[in-house]
């Protein structure tokens, strides 16, 4: 009696793809075609969207939001990054002269105030650029294991302004974009392969940190602000590796937050103070990254 020829490795793995692409088409053509999704004990657990929405199921999500950006990355080869944090308010130059322009011709007062600070902070969004770009020029001529990757969270604003930075330096750079209420849809300079959304917070953060091998925080909101104190609390606990923390706009950060007073106060060490670095140019910027690498 002949021996069984056993299948391919791939031909498993072909086979396999197609058995889910099958179960996603199919779940695809019901929302298609209008039908309201019905919980269905019979559907493929992977290709049940009630049953991975549930809140016994959120460990599962968890575990699914590290993994993806996780492997996707690796398979790319970004394994060290720069993040770059800071306001998705902040317009380039061109939106703001244009704002300025439309503030104008409307006479509206509101309008025009709005526009002036658009105007005044639209620097910030040039040296963030500035900056991204000093970082892919020296990657640029560097192996692929030992070159930095600019890392932003996705959006609008001084994100993008990185990522564009990085984009037309011909290097690649990440996004981690986040789900919001009013949907925040990524910047068209990541790399489209690089593009990640996250539900949670923490999942992204967690990103952030994963592969930072340095943070500059450019003047930003509550979200700049809650991404650039947990950064500095786990370094300054010990939960992660000590890493260049530079605060970008020495005059804003400043008139915001007297840090001194923590330590007046006994909240902090005055060692503490030395976990972060005050700039105010993109090269000043690059060159404390530089100093603590020995690059």
């Amino acid at each position: 009696m002949g021996s069984m020829k056993k299948p391919h490795p791939l031909s498993e793995r072909r086979l396999v793809d197609r058995v889910l692409v099958k179960a996603w088409e199919t779940l695809q053509n019901h929302s298609a075609q209008g039908n309201k999704l019905q919980a269905d004990a019979n559907r493929l657990a992977f290709a049940d969207p009630e049953f991975l929405l549930r809140r016994e199921t959120r460990g599962i999500r968890f575990q699914l939001e590290l993994l993806k950006p996780d492997m996707e990355q690796s398979e790319q080869g970004i394994e060290n990054t720069i993040v770059v944090f800071g306001s998705a308010r902040f317009a380039s130059p061109e939106e703001a002269n244009a704002a300025m322009t439309k503030a104008l011709a409307s006479g509206d007062a509101a309008a025009l105030i709005n526009a002036k600070r658009q105007q005044r902070n639209a620097h910030y969004y040039d040296q963030a650029r500035l900056f991204a770009r000093l970082v892919a020029d020296f990657s640029a001529h560097r192996k692929h294991e030992e070159r930095l990757f600019i890392a932003t969270g996705g959006g609008p604003g001084i994100m993008e302004a990185a990522n564009r930075g990085a984009h037309e330096a011909g290097a690649l750079s990440v996004g981690l974009n986040i789900a919001l209420p009013h949907e925040q849809s990524p910047n068209p300079y990541i790399t489209p392969n690089l593009s990640f959304k996250f539900h949670y917070f923490a999942l992204r953060k967690m990103h952030f940190m994963m592969r930072a091998k340095a943070l500059v925080a450019f003047p930003g909101g509550f979200g700049t602000l809650d991404e650039l104190f947990e950064i500095i609390t786990l370094v300054q606990t010990r939960k992660a590796k000590q890493v260049p923390i530079v605060i970008f706009g020495t005059e804003y950060w400043k008139r915001l937050i007297n840090m001194e007073v923590l330590v007046e106060e006994g909240v902090i060490s005055a060692a503490d103070l030395k976990l972060f670095t005050y700039v105010d140019t993109p090269q000043d910027a690059w060159d404390a990254i530089r100093q603590f690498y020995g690059l």
